[in-house]
């Protein structure tokens, strides 16, 4: 593979190489790759600002991304109208900081990724990443513990490569754009060996996340799987195959690994037929009511960690099971939903905007793919689809690693959508 710093000037040069290094630092040194995130900003801002080009502001999804930041800014403004005055600089500077990720994105788009030598790179580190947690989760399986020493989480849940369940999030957004394109080459061979490789590798991603034991992103990467089914014709009988053998799995799971058994099947079965009354529940009726409470405004950014344990917030679950709710016990630091955090902290109008958003970002994604539905594209769809489906359990939208992770394939999923013409 040729080097992609060939023929780059400088700047782009220390862009690429810190967008290179952000995968492996995001699962190894969150702070670091912050910071290397930040270094691809600043390159892509000096680039516009010498060259006085800021067209992609106008372009795409960025208007709507500016919409939605700028509502949250101002729903973040420390003022007594809104707040009580309970509401600091602190989360008023948080807002304004949402928008590094932004350019984040951006910058890949529009910058960083526009050569398809620099994505073939970027895959490779995104491949190398996937095997690192699926072989290192596999290790823990058959060893009790992981290369570093660590056994499994209190649930039996694999850890991977880390020191807590943390393998299977990441996994499960990284999969489907490192399985697909490997798995269509080995289709188009068309014959006996590489087809039975192709199920092999489909059949090996969804057995690695049924191990790794951790419910939503298992649910999560069903979905992202019947996504692509959807989309690519030549994969549906491997794919049915893959997530019946995944249910097979989960079954048998009940004597190979019980400890996994009981996470994906009891434990779930049982939140689910009490859902209002589980924390999951409770922190959802918390969230709606702080945002019923405050329609317009919200309480500005990441200020449900500071108006959870309110008791003017305290209302019944959804099924009337708890008075208050569950009181100041069930409190974390978000909601643990995208679309009920925007209205948390932007009211209607944020929810909204943030919808629109999330629109805006998967059409040019998905735009034709049912005409030409390239693999890798279908997989970095699948991708961000997943991690913006709102029926899901979910992290803060911006906290890292997952908001790393989220931001990182999003840039990488436009850039491949915008130049994919070009080589």
């Amino acid at each position: 593979m040729n080097s992609p710093l060939s023929g780059r000037p400088r700047l782009e040069q220390v862009a690429l190489v810190a967008a290179l290094l952000t995968p492996i630092l995001l699962m190894h040194g969150h702070a670091i790759a912050e910071g290397l995130m930040g270094v691809v900003d600043a390159c892509f801002l000096w680039r516009c600002a010498s060259a006085k080009d800021w067209r992609w502001l106008r372009q795409g999804w960025v208007p709507f991304a500016l919409a939605w930041w700028g509502w949250l800014v101002v729903c973040s403004l420390p003022l007594p109208a809104w707040h009580l005055g309970e509401t600091g600089a602190g989360s008023l500077i948080q807002a304004l900081l949402v928008a590094r990720f932004l350019i984040f994105t951006a910058a890949l788009e529009h910058f960083v990724f526009r050569d398809a030598a620099a994505r073939r790179w970027m895959w490779g580190v995104l491949a190398a990443s996937a095997a690192w947690i699926a072989g290192s989760s596999v290790i823990q399986f058959v060893f009790g513990r992981n290369l570093f020493g660590f056994p499994p989480g209190g649930d039996g849940e694999l850890t991977g490569p880390f020191g807590m369940p943390r393998a299977a999030p990441p996994l499960s957004r990284i999969l489907l754009p490192v399985l697909l394109p490997v798995a269509a080459r080995l289709f188009s061979r068309g014959r006996a060996w590489p087809l039975l490789g192709a199920y092999a590798l489909l059949l090996g991603g969804m057995a690695v996340m049924v191990l790794i034991g951790q419910r939503m992103p298992l649910l999560l990467t069903v979905l992202g799987f019947l996504v692509a089914g959807l989309l690519l014709r030549q994969f549906r009988a491997a794919i049915f195959f893959s997530v019946l053998a995944g249910a097979a799995l989960v079954a048998a799971s009940a004597v190979v690994s019980p400890p996994t058994y009981f996470r994906l099947v009891e434990k779930f079965s049982v939140q689910m037929e009490h859902f209002a009354a589980s924390p999951y529940g409770q922190l959802y009726a918390r969230a709606a009511e702080i945002g019923r409470q405050n329609p317009i405004t919200g309480r500005g950014y990441d200020t449900f960690r500071n108006f959870c344990a309110d008791p003017r917030y305290f209302r019944p679950t959804f099924d009337g099971s708890q008075g208050d709710g569950g009181g100041a016990a069930i409190c974390a630091q978000h909601p643990h939903n995208f679309y009920l955090q925007a209205f948390v902290e932007s009211g209607v109008p944020g929810l909204v905007l943030f919808c629109i958003l999330a629109l805006a970002w998967l059409r040019p994604l998905v735009w034709g793919l049912w005409r030409d539905p390239d693999p890798l594209r279908v997989g970095l769809f699948a991708s961000i689809l997943i991690q913006l489906w709102p029926l899901a359990s979910t992290s803060a939208f911006t906290s890292m690693p997952m908001g790393g992770w989220f931001f990182l394939l999003l840039g990488i999923a436009h850039a491949h959508s915008r130049w994919r013409n070009t080589s």
